[in-house]
Parts: structure tokens; C-alpha cells; sequence
């Protein structure tokens, strides 16, 4: 161990800031709230690599929960006493009691402290296969993070105030292109709106876009949230509206999905871009931009922002919407946006008391056969994926079929965090031909819930959906599905319901024990059992679908409100086996070399002393 003290210096260096072994770390995020924890990452093939930078001189600690609490979690604790570096593999129980773990998977191969900040680099595998470890996958990773100003060479004390958590995407794909930043740009950003002491609140205002004499791409958008208000803001629409309009539709906003909303509004169904909570600002690909300034291209937008005030505070005014950064340097591909899933509705039901239920949205192979050998019979290429739902989500798949088999996920989130949504890179484009179908694949849990679960516009309602990013655009906005709600009714036991529907929601009508109450009423008054929620989940899983199939302009598909079949496909899916890694043996080797490197520099210099 004679060699860690010139380590140490080394790391002093000037250079050492990018990584003390010379390495490179291309994602940076702060973790705390006083710039004081920073943490950098980089995948290194079946490894990850970690550099922490805290300014304290004690101990720093790091690891990942399954709920961004101390329970459970998989923890690794580092830092530099008296001149030598230590780092330490951890886990808690349940009961968040820490333990030292057996096997030691964590490796450190940097470390330096000086009079402000600590400094250590480690690696991992992705996959250990120690129970005690979490694994690494491209689904959202609950970060937990502490620092102490002592260092914990006999265990860690505890860290006080010091600590907090932070959901990441840690193998989301690095971003390659780098911007100009002086691009020009442009705000569309709400004035001054007021907040409801309600719930939820969905606020719809429409903009006009800048007038260009000839086409641009838009190829960043930033969210612009007012200070203060990041847990009031959920998530961001901007819509396509109708060209067919003047100015005056620009007058104040108003609350969506209100009766007395203008009807401007209504034909403004084209999603062109959707951030969520959590979120961070969009690069397109080098090749790829969202298209301004045609004939095709949006003239009015309207901006669709999702509040959530579930304490129901007074006096809220918002100012919040998106920056969209543009270029003259035109791009080869025009982007679009296919919103895909389960149709908003109250017909997507979720019975209470259930630790894990699913639904499926399905974008079926005759809405992509028809749109596709219209308009692009060579297939379009998804690029990025949003996976969006509520409060009751816990996981989300967007699988991909091809004449009945499955192909590779297009994207998942088997860890999905209600505040952490953001569009997703794929490691490689992925092609949607004709005739192939896509399902979205939410699972949720409602076992803290008495009452039932309803498709809705709520935080405590739910949606299952996913916003695909692609190329090159075609007239296709939305491909869902909604599942037949009579066939759902029958299950609890309805006969009959009152026709001509003139209510909603529509009154049953048959039998007794459900005579005059709602359907929602009627679902909420069946005594609902686990046993009962897991074959009504069976059944919905493979009810007719009615299938949504929509163009710009509020037009459709030919094959919009007929009636399919969901596909026979394998439930639950089947993700391939995770590999164990080696790191024991490599990083004892890495690490032996590192330090033998180290010891013969230290004996150079000894020997060049010793001559002079």
C-alpha cells in the first residue's frame, strides 16, 4: 500500500478534474440541492464507472433503493482517512439496519481529498448477481446519496441532513452532438395563470410559431419551469392546431377539456413534442429536426400544461412552457410524434386493492397497415420514446410485433418513478414496417386504494401511453385503443343498461342490485378480492379493442372505431436473462496494475534521487 500517497497527489493535479485516471465522464448531474454532491458515470461495456466530488473531508456514501429510502438498498460507502483510501460494498435489510456485504463488488480505483472536497472513482458491473446488490438496466434507478464530515473507517455514522435520493436513467445513450450555444430561439410560455385550489388543472393556451420565410428545424426544446414550481408542473403538450385560423384564437387561455373552452381548441390533436416531470431538455439526432416554416408545418400550437396540486394551495400564478432552439442548417429528416396506448378513458379500469394489475394500449397492425403503406411503405424509425402514467404506475413496456412474433422491446421502465419521465434514446433506431403492432404494457399497483382506478385526466387517475419520437413524418398522430366496457360490466354481474344513453356516465339498468347506479358506482359497489381483480384482469387483457387510428387536422384512418381482436401473444413478457459480470477478478487485476504502475514510478524517483 506504499504507493496510495502518490495517488493521492496525483490526483491534486491540475488535470486530474475529468477523471484522476485520465478517464472521461460524459453524464454529470447534481445531486444536492447546495451544489455540494456531484456525481459522474460512464458505461464501460458490462461495467459502469462512478465519480463522486463532495465537498466534505469525511465520508461519502452512495447506492440505489428500490424507493429512494434507506430500506432495502444496495449502498457503497468511500473516502480518504489519514492518507488512505477506503471504500466499502454495504446493504440494509428492511428494517434499513446496514450491513458490511460478503461479496464486495464495488472497486475502487481513484481516490484524493484535499482541504475542501473528496474525490473518488469506483466501478461495478452492471449485473453482480449478489442478492444484496440492485441491477443496472436501462429502467429508472432510485439514487440515494450521503456525506458526513467525519470519515467511517470503523462504519459509517450517521449522516444527518446530509443525504437525499434522485431517480436517473444511468444507461440512457450518450448524447453525441454537441450544440451551438448561441442558436436562436423562441418561448412558449404561459402569462401569468392562475392555479385552482383543485387537484389537477390542465391549462391550454395557443401561440402563434414565428413567421420564417423558409424552412427551419427546431432541434432542442428546453422545459422553462418558474422557480418554485417543479412539483407543480407535470407535464407539457404542445399541440398542432389548424392552420385555418387568425389571430384572435391567441386571446387569454382557459382550462382544456372545460365545456366553455374555445372551440379553436378542438382542432388542435397532433402532439408535437411532450416533456414530463423530471424531465430535462431534448437534443434531436444530428440528422433528425422538428420541421418550421412549410406548408405542412404548424402556424398555431397550443401549449397543454398539467398542474398537480394535490394540497390544494391558494394563490398560485404560473409562468412555465417550452424554449424551442432553431437552425437554418436544415437536417435530412423532418421528426414526428405517434401517441400510442390506451385512449384516455374511463372505460380503462383498474379494481382496488391490487399489488400488481395490468392494462394494455394496443397500436394495432390494421391502424399501422393502413397508414404506413399509405404514406411510408418502407417503414419509419423511432429514435427516442416518452412512457408516461400516474401515481398507481410501477412499470411500463412498449413491445413491438412483426407477423406475430415478437421483436426487440422498443422500450421499457420496469422501475417507474410518477416524478421522474423523460424521452428515452435508443441505443439504435428501431423500423416500424406495415402490418407490424405495437402494446403498451402498463402494470400498476392499487393496494393501498379502496375505491377503483379510472382511465383519466388525474394524477389520481391513470393513463398508459407512449409518445414515439421518429422519421420521417408521416400523417399518423395517434394509434390507441380502448377496451370494450360492456364485456367489463358483465363481469360484475350487469344485464342491461338504460338506452338511448343520454347520461354520462350511463345508468344501468339491470338487476336489482344495481338499478340506477352509474356504471362507475356499480363497479365501486362490487365487493372486489384479489382473487376476483386477477381474473377480471384476465378478461380484460383479452376483450376487443376499439381502435383509435388518427390524422392531423382531426381527420382518421378508414379503420378508425372498427372493432380487433388483441393479439395471442405471451403474457407476462419474458426479459432475457440477465449475465453476471466478473468484476472480482478483473478489477483485482486492474487494480494490481494500477498500483504496481504506480510503486514503479514511486521507485523511478527513488532511483533518480538516490543518483543525484
Amino acid at each position: 500500500m506504499c504507493c496510495w500517497p502518490l495517488l493521492l497527489l496525483w490526483g491534486l493535479l491540475p488535470g486530474a478534474a475529468a477523471g484522476g485516471l485520465g478517464r472521461t465522464y460524459p453524464h454529470w448531474t447534481l445531486l444536492d440541492s447546495e451544489g455540494k454532491y456531484w456525481l459522474g458515470w460512464d458505461q464501460r461495456g458490462s461495467q459502469i464507472a462512478f465519480r463522486l466530488q463532495v465537498r466534505t473531508a469525511g465520508y461519502v456514501g452512495f447506492g440505489f433503493s428500490p424507493t429512494g429510502a434507506m430500506a432495502s438498498a444496495d449502498i457503497v460507502v468511500g473516502g480518504v482517512a489519514h492518507g488512505r483510501p477506503y471504500l466499502q460494498d454495504y446493504f440494509t435489510n428492511a428494517n434499513r439496519e446496514l450491513k458490511k456485504d460478503a461479496q464486495q463488488d464495488y472497486h475502487l480505483e481513484y481516490a484524493m481529498e484535499n482541504s475542501t472536497h473528496t474525490i473518488i472513482e469506483f466501478t461495478r458491473e452492471l449485473h453482480t448477481c449478489d442478492i444484496n446488490d440492485k441491477s443496472i438496466t436501462d429502467s429508472t434507478v432510485r439514487v440515494i446519496w450521503a456525506y458526513h464530515r467525519e470519515d467511517a473507517e470503523a462504519g459509517p455514522m450517521y449522516h444527518d441532513s446530509n443525504r437525499g435520493t434522485k431517480s436517473l436513467r444511468l444507461l440512457n445513450p450518450e448524447k453525441t452532438s454537441v450544440l451551438s450555444t448561441a442558436l436562436p430561439y423562441f418561448d412558449l410560455v404561459n402569462q401569468d395563470v392562475p392555479i385552482p385550489n383543485k387537484d389537477t388543472t390542465y391549462w391550454c393556451q395557443m401561440f402563434k410559431i414565428p413567421v420564417f420565410q423558409e424552412k427551419h428545424h427546431v432541434i432542442k426544446v428546453e422545459p422553462v419551469i418558474q422557480k418554485g414550481h417543479e412539483s407543480l408542473v407535470h407535464h407539457i403538450l404542445l399541440y398542432q392546431c389548424s392552420s385555418n385560423f387568425n389571430d384572435s384564437v391567441l386571446a387569454s387561455g382557459h382550462e382544456c377539456y372545460h365545456p366553455n373552452m374555445p372551440d379553436a381548441f378542438l382542432t388542435c390533436e397532433t402532439v408535437i413534442f411532450a416533456w414530463a416531470i423530471g424531465g430535462e431538455g431534448f437534443s434531436y439526432p444530428p440528422h433528425v429536426g422538428l420541421s418550421l416554416g412549410t406548408a405542412l408545418d404548424p402556424h398555431y400550437v397550443l401549449l397543454e400544461v398539467h398542474y398537480d396540486n394535490p394540497t390544494y394551495k391558494e394563490g398560485l400564478i404560473d409562468n412555465s412552457g417550452l424554449r424551442l432552439f432553431y437552425t437554418m442548417d436544415i437536417r435530412k429528416y423532418d421528426a414526428g410524434v405517434i401517441e400510442a396506448g390506451l385512449w384516455v378513458s374511463l372505460f380503462h379500469t383498474i379494481p382496488p386493492g391490487m399489488p400488481e394489475f395490468q392494462s394494455e394500449g394496443h397500436c394495432t397492425l390494421e391502424c399501422l397497415e393502413e397508414a404506413l403503406e399509405t404514406e411510408k411503405p418502407s417503414g419509419i424509425h423511432v429514435f427516442a420514446v416518452l412512457l408516461h402514467a400516474h401515481l398507481a404506475g410501477r412499470g411500463i413496456r412498449l413491445r413491438h410485433f412483426r407477423k406475430g412474433k415478437e421483436v426487440k422491446l422498443l422500450a421499457y421502465d420496469d422501475d417507474f418513478d410518477f416524478n421522474f419521465q423523460e424521452f428515452q434514446y435508443l441505443k439504435e433506431e428501431q423500423t416500424i414496417l406495415p402490418g407490424d403492432n405495437l402494446i403498451t404494457e402498463c402494470r400498476y399497483s392499487t393496494k393501498d386504494r379502496a375505491e377503483m382506478t379510472w382511465g383519466g385526466l388525474s394524477t389520481r387517475n391513470e393513463m398508459c401511453l407512449s409518445y414515439l419520437l421518429y422519421y420521417p413524418r408521416i400523417n399518423l398522430t395517434r394509434c390507441a385503443s380502448i377496451p370494450d366496457i360492456m364485456e367489463q360490466l358483465q363481469f360484475i354481474g350487469v344485464k342491461e343498461i338504460y338506452r338511448p344513453v343520454t347520461t354520462w356516465p350511463f345508468i344501468i339498468k339491470s338487476p336489482k342490485q344495481y338499478k340506477n347506479l352509474s356504471f362507475m358506482d356499480a363497479m365501486n359497489k362490487f365487493k372486489w378480492t384479489k382473487k376476483e381483480g386477477l381474473s377480471f384482469n384476465k378478461l380484460v387483457l383479452g376483450l376487443p379493442v376499439n381502435v383509435r387510428c388518427s390524422k392531423t387536422d382531426n381527420a382518421e384512418w378508414s379503420i378508425q372505431g372498427m372493432t380487433a381482436l388483441p393479439p395471442d401473444i405471451e403474457r407476462p413478457y419474458k426479459a432475457e436473462p440477465l449475465v453476471c459480470g466478473t468484476s472480482s477478478s478483473s478489477s483485482l487485476h486492474r487494480d494490481f496494475s494500477i498500483k504496481l504502475l504506480v510503486c514503479l514510478l514511486l521507485l523511478s524517483c527513488t532511483l533518480v534521487t538516490s543518483q543525484v
